[in-house]
């Protein structure tokens, strides 16, 4: 029997140019930029990764940067919005500072929740949950954000979807999540943790499939707490029909994917080894990093790659 999925371990988004990303979500989101290494699967491509100040999960946003990437298109099948939780005594700081940053927001309440919503410099939908209730992460004292302003890992992810009934069994059956309410065509599914732990799914019946691009996001990522548990999860998900992957080694996780029946990319990745495991805790994100089988390659990706800075917070 696997264990219940606690939450979000990481979301992967698509963005166009690689130095607006890491201003936006370093200086007006005050995330760490935890890791810079490239994609995998497309090494002249950089991965871009941005956390607590280890790169918790459950506090990780990554990015394809593509500078010649076209602006994607939401609709179905995809992640329609990520969301941040912030403090409820946060939210006049916020207002002000998104003001202050030129970013346009408006403001929503869900479920007894203020909410902020606005876009990234590729049109993704961003939000700031005022939730109560302490996440455990491990705060950047040194970010450019008062500390006990900064973002507290994720809330949730908002998923898109043309019928409800399937995604959400997958949740409360699969991922032992439980149904916790319904707002208007928006339902909510909660996991155990402290971080990340909702799931919204929104009823978007008239709306085309999405369309990938700038923008939009790759996939979510859900945690397990070690290779034993991932294989287990990877042995149940294909007893309920789905195609899953064979575990992919990404250097500082370990990741299986598979489509929810939405057609929303899931990964389900381990906890360790973690963003620690190829540099110090005061050196992340400082330097280019590579899985051993790239390292012969490294002057080539070196050159492929655009300049990127990376402002020093004291």
């Amino acid at each position: 029997m696997t264990q219940p999925i606690s939450g979000i371990h990481h979301i992967t988004a698509i963005a166009s140019d690689p130095q607006k990303n890491v201003d936006f979500y370093t200086g007006v989101l005050g995330q760490r930029f935890v890791k810079k290494t490239i994609n995998f699967d497309d090494p002249g491509t950089y991965h871009l990764y941005y956390g607590d100040l280890v790169g918790s999960p459950g506090t990780i946003m990554t990015f394809f940067p593509w500078p010649a990437a076209r602006r994607g298109r939401r609709g179905q099948g995809e992640v329609g919005a990520i969301a941040y939780r912030i403090r409820p005594s946060s939210l006049t700081f916020w207002q002000q500072h998104l003001t202050a940053s030129s970013v346009m927001w408006s403001e929503e309440e869900r479920f007894g929740d203020p909410v902020l919503v606005f876009t990234d410099p590729d049109g993704l939908q961003v939000e700031l949950v005022a939730a109560a209730g302490e996440a455990v992460v491990e705060r950047w004292a040194r970010g450019p954000l008062p500390e006990e302003h900064a973002p507290l890992g994720f809330h949730s992810v908002t998923l898109w979807v043309g019928e409800m009934a399937d995604s959400a069994s997958l949740l409360t059956g699969l991922f032992s999540y439980e149904s916790a309410g319904r707002e208007g065509e928006r339902a909510r599914f909660r996991g155990q943790g402290s971080v990340g732990e909702v799931v919204d799914l929104l009823h978007r019946p008239d709306l085309p499939r999405g369309q990938m691009g700038a923008g939009s996001v790759h996939h979510v990522a859900f945690r397990a707490a070690d290779d034993e548990e991932q294989l287990a999860y990877q042995a149940q998900i294909a007893r309920q029909g789905f195609m899953v992957t064979d575990v992919k080694d990404r250097q500082y996780f370990h990741s299986i994917y598979f489509r929810e029946p939405a057609g929303v990319l899931f990964e389900i990745a381990t906890d360790a080894p973690g963003f620690p495991l190829d540099e110090p805790v005061d050196e992340l994100g400082k330097h280019l990093k590579l899985p051993p089988w790239l390292e012969p390659a490294r002057a080539r990706i070196e050159q492929q790659l655009p300049p990127l800075r990376i402002a020093e917070y004291e």
